[in-house]
């Protein structure tokens, strides 16, 4: 068995910069001057911006609310249960997204993510100033901070395809926008010197730092929302073709398609890239308690946010290819959906009725132990669905606790993904060759067939895997964007699910109901880029609203 570090970026127990080891310095003599001291004090600094992952990210706590709401709730893979903003602001931006607006932006980033760039900043302004030690370990904190910048950037990016290029600290309140390419640019240029300048794999001593590959699975990543195609394409094959100082692979796809989201790289995830890690007590998230069926043993606040639609469930293939026929559960039925013969990606992201859970089988069904009601019977969901699901894929099976107090790994990034932002890459310059390589790649790994394609039949099957592959990750509602396909597919439409009544001992009819009592909006401006916020334009005399707002 091969030994090495992967690039994974783990935060574990309290990382910020004021760590104990500090505490030999009275707070009254202070001095920026002790952080650069010693290196060692220099990177528990740097930890303080690894806790990065977790604001953004799919458990995060920027994203809509301090809950971590998915962006997922306001495409087709989720319908979110509640009628009341506090806990349904997905279904308020999907039928209202007028309320979306330079004043009130739940979506946005931009004024947490400028505070993070200058704390950024600091950080590089110190490091020039300050530290006195090796060159090389000087390199290495620079790469891994301009990581950090680029991954803010990013963030203020994709929602609004400019920003305000600072590259050091400024007094200047009055900096115009950069333009779409130069923001790019520089994006790329950040990612570019992490990845030239950080190592492959790191001692024991240093795991979970990041390293070079994680700079080139993220340049990956942003090339292709840039759609610089033949730079994703390269930073992709350079990622998958890593290999560390004895020649083996750094990453790859797992043969258990739950492992690559649900375990950590030190519990055997060869697929992490970037992870942020948890420790219970200090640092945990919420999914459980936000998303456990209401069933759960100790799920006393039954919350269960959101639950997949049948448009979602529907997505997913038969295990040996192909899909089955679903009319007949488009109407009502007693006929059992044909779950267990869907592809092992289905089952181990979503709960269906009398799938096996926690030793129990879910109750998915009016009356039932998790339950069922119809969208708007309640403000919330009291822990039942609306669309005869439950989210399982960010869900951990052995918490029998439902406490708020979870640290299910999260997965900023892996290596499936790495192999479709290759294989877009590949289909966009024309190399069939290659895209059909590396969407095998990934279907192979749940045993689905592969018949190779081309030109625009290639582009909609990738697009197609990385719906099902990525699912409830945080990817498809930036992914539509990107693609253009938003104000289309989430526009004038309306969502279903399948509700269920139990009418035997081991008989249920399912009727197929529509889950939004609104048609979805999705404007094509929305598509295209969100509002600068008020606060920005007010105190910038050098910007103007975007276009359109």
């Amino acid at each position: 068995m091969k030994k090495y570090y992967s690039v994974i970026s783990v935060v574990v127990g309290l990382l910020t910069f004021y760590s104990c080891s500090l505490d030999e310095v009275p707070y009254d003599k202070y001095s920026e001057k002790i952080i650069w001291s010693t290196p060692e004090k220099a990177n528990l600094y740097l930890n303080g911006f690894y806790t990065y992952f977790s604001k953004y990210g799919q458990f995060g706590s920027d994203q809509f609310d301090t809950q971590g709401v998915l962006t997922d709730g306001m495409t087709y893979a989720l319908k979110y249960a509640s009628t009341v903003p506090a806990y349904g602001t997905p279904n308020d931006y999907a039928y209202y997204p007028d309320k979306i607006t330079s004043q009130q932006n739940s979506l946005d980033v931009w004024p947490g993510a400028y505070d993070r760039i200058r704390r950024i900043h600091e950080f590089m302004n110190g490091l020039n100033k300050y530290a006195e030690f090796d060159a090389s370990i000087k390199t290495d904190l620079e790469a891994q901070i301009r990581f950090f910048r680029a991954y803010i950037y990013f963030q203020i990016m994709i929602r609004h395809n400019q920003f305000i290029i600072l590259d050091k600290l400024t007094s200047e309140k009055n900096n115009p926008l950069g333009s779409t390419e130069d923001c790019w640019n520089f994006i790329e240029t950040d990612l570019e010197f992490a990845a030239e300048n950080l190592p492959v794999t790191r001692s024991s001593s240093d795991a979970g730092r990041l390293t070079k590959g994680a700079a080139l699975a993220y340049l990956s990543r942003v090339a292709l929302f840039a759609k610089h195609w033949a730079k994703a394409k390269t930073a992709a094959q350079d990622c998958i073709n890593l290999k560390d100082g004895n020649g083996a692979f750094v990453y790859e796809l797992n043969s258990s398609y739950e492992d690559s989201f649900r375990k950590s790289y030190f519990s055997g995830n060869k697929e992490s890239i970037i992870e942020f890690q948890y420790a219970s007590p200090n640092i945990t998230h919420e999914m459980d308690l936000l998303f456990a069926p209401g069933g759960d043993n100790g799920n006393s606040a039954k919350v269960t946010l959101a639950g997949p639609t049948q448009e979602m469930v529907e997505l997913y293939e038969l295990k040996t290819g192909g899909y089955p026929d679903w009319s007949q559960w488009h109407s009502t039925t007693t006929e059992t959906p044909p779950y267990d013969q869907l592809e092992p990606r289905f089952k181990a992201s979503i709960l269906y009725n009398d799938a096996t859970w926690k030793g129990r089988k879910i109750q998915a069904y009016i009356d039932g132990v998790d339950g069922f009601h119809n969208y708007g019977d309640y403000q919330q969901s009291n822990g039942h669905t609306v669309t005869g699901y439950f989210l399982k894929k960010v869900l951990d099976e052995n918490k029998t606790v439902i406490d708020g107090q979870s640290v299910t790994p999260y997965i900023e990034i892996r290596l499936a993904e790495v192999y479709l932002n290759l294989a877009e890459a590949a289909n966009n310059l024309s190399d069939d060759v290659t895209a059909n390589s590396a969407i095998n790649s990934v279907r192979s790994r749940v045993g689905l067939p592969w018949a190779d394609k081309t030109g625009t039949d290639l582009g909609n099957a990738i697009k197609h895997e990385r719906k099902v592959e990525l699912a409830f990750e945080g990817h498809i509602f930036w992914d539509l964007r990107r693609w253009g396909l938003a104000p289309t597919e989430l526009n004038d439409v309306r969502f279903h699910g399948l509700r269920i009544t139990k009418t035997g001992g081991t008989t249920f009819q399912y009727e197929y109901v529509v889950v939004d009592d609104h048609d979805r909006k999705f404007p094509e401006l929305l598509g295209k880029t969100f509002p600068l916020p008020l606060s920005e334009l007010n105190n910038n005399s050098a910007v103007e609203q975007l276009p359109g707002w």
